[in-house]
């Protein structure tokens, strides 16, 4: 267990970089949710999920990113699977790019477009019913944040997926504690998010969203029941990894400057940037 979770460190370590890169290449995007949840997306497309270099293979598990303001953190990833070319990651948000603010089918990997928030969980549950009727073993993770679940949509889709026994349907709350206005408590409070989500139905873990081994479990666990969905809480640092970003709602959707992407580097410890990349 150590030697793997030392690799998806290293892993999400350089996923953070390119997430950076691309907003500072772009000058627009939100680095605060990429940033949080990346080691989420991490865990799912390198660990636990059964996914692998091409995204149209009939047997893979499907991702929702419902928070898909967050698309730099997907497409990072995709480019790490060899979906997309590292370097189209330097045309995120340019006209005419297959990257944008938020995922659309144009990218590969991309299995719904989302950015209208609160209707990733939704999607998701016609993805894993159609499984299910199909009988195809195949999960559904679907990732949202916890400013989304603001949503009613969200809560909606909350109660069919319980009431549809949707035990291969799996979301994950990145759980930060701060939206684009500021704290999600002082803004709409959606605590308890476990208690919430069980009330609902769910069967429900909370977590350390930064925390390799406890995602590992959660995912595990949530695999084993049955009859009913699993909602992973992942209690998360907006920003993380990125000193002057952690904790701070200001960095919800503004891009860094070059210099600030200097420091960023140093605070992930890393000595080498080819920044002819930006050129």
């Amino acid at each position: 267990m150590k030697e793997k979770i030392e690799k998806l460190k290293e892993i999400s370590k350089e996923l953070r970089v390119d997430i950076l890169a691309m907003l500072v290449k772009s000058q627009s995007g939100h680095p605060g949710g990429s940033l949080s949840v990346i080691d989420i997306l991490t865990t799912i497309y390198f660990e636990i999920g059964k996914i692998n270099s091409n995204p149209d293979w009939e047997e893979r598990d499907r991702v929702v990113l419902s928070k898909g303001h967050a698309s730099p953190a997907l497409f990072s990833v995709f480019a790490k699977l060899g979906y997309i070319k590292k370097e189209e990651l330097m045309t995120f948000r340019q006209l005419g790019s297959r990257l944008q603010g938020h995922p659309d089918k144009k990218c590969p990997g991309v299995e719904v477009a989302t950015g209208s928030l609160g209707h990733g969980l939704a999607m998701a549950n016609g993805i894993a019913l159609g499984l299910k009727l199909d009988n195809k073993p195949n999960r559904v993770f679907a990732v949202m944040g916890d400013g989304e679940i603001q949503e009613g949509e969200i809560w909606e889709g909350a109660m069919a997926a319980s009431h549809y026994k949707l035990d291969n349907l799996v979301a994950v709350i990145d759980h930060n504690g701060l939206q684009i206005d500021g704290n999600v408590k002082d803004v709409m409070n959606v605590d308890s998010v476990e208690e919430k989500f069980k009330a609902f139905g769910w069967y429900v873990i909370s977590v350390d969203g930064h925390n390799f081994e406890q995602l590992i479990n959660a995912f595990k666990e949530a695999e084993e029941i049955k009859g009913r969905p699993t909602a992973i809480v992942a209690h998360t640092v907006k920003g993380k990894g990125v000193s002057f970003m952690e904790n701070l709602a200001s960095w919800h959707g503004k891009a860094p400057s070059l210099d600030e992407f200097k420091t960023a580097l140093k605070d992930l410890g890393v000595e080498n940037f080819d920044f002819s990349v930006f050129n």
